[in-house]
């Protein structure tokens, strides 16, 4: 049975393929090469991911990249649908789950809304309720560094809570999209912002994310 990891695993990997290696995403400085080699090496290279993370394995995670953006683009697009090594964590169907749903269905988005010709994707209502999910258990800490309190809320009103504090910035849009925003995805997004003027305008270019 296909998960929702599996899935956005193989879109990424088409749209990457699309788009080429030279095409421009939403990661600030990151060509469409640069993107699937950081899908590799997170997966493929555990030694060096947690750079991710850690200042001190920061060189490591470094000459990773360096290594993987250097191997032909063909290779990475056919690592990335092959997926992690059978021994990596990530084989693990619910643990691949857990860790990438969110991760590569945002990396679609990074690939699909950098290109000029993109257009909406109208998301399943069982992934985007999958989403919703993950967003509320995450949403403190994708939230954590706003400058004014936060509320994400649904259309059919479900809220949760980014960020305690006042004034407080209410953003309404569907998971995907309030997805994209807690993931410093803000200009993209496609969401609406009630709040007062500064506080809209601080948390349109605040750093969120994990």
């Amino acid at each position: 049975m296909s998960t929702h990891a599996k899935r956005e695993r193989l879109l990424l990997a088409d749209l990457l393929e699309a788009a080429g290696p030279d095409a421009p995403t939403l990661c600030t400085g990151w060509s469409c090469r640069d993107l699937a080699a950081h899908v590799v090496v997170r997966e493929r290279r555990p030694d060096a991911a947690g750079g991710l993370l850690l200042n001190v394995l920061k060189g490591r995670l470094d000459a990773a990249m360096a290594e993987y953006t250097a191997k032909p683009y063909e290779e990475l697009i056919r690592l990335i649908r092959t997926g992690p090594p059978r021994l990596s964590p990530y084989a693990l169907k619910q643990i691949d789950e857990a860790a990438n749903a969110v991760e590569f269905y945002v990396h679609a988005e990074d690939v699909r809304r950098a290109q000029p010709d993109w257009s909406p994707r109208e998301l399943d209502r069982v992934f985007s309720d999958a989403l919703w999910s993950r967003l509320e258990r995450m949403a403190r800490l994708t939230g954590r560094r706003s400058p004014v309190g936060l509320v994400l809320r649904r259309p059919n009103g479900q809220t949760a809570v980014a960020h305690k504090g006042a004034p407080v910035v209410t953003v309404t849009g569907e998971p995907g999209e309030l997805t994209l925003f807690c993931f410093g995805r803000q200009a993209a997004a496609a969401v609406t912002l009630d709040g007062e003027k500064e506080a809209v305008a601080k948390l349109t270019v605040a750093e969120l994310g994990l």
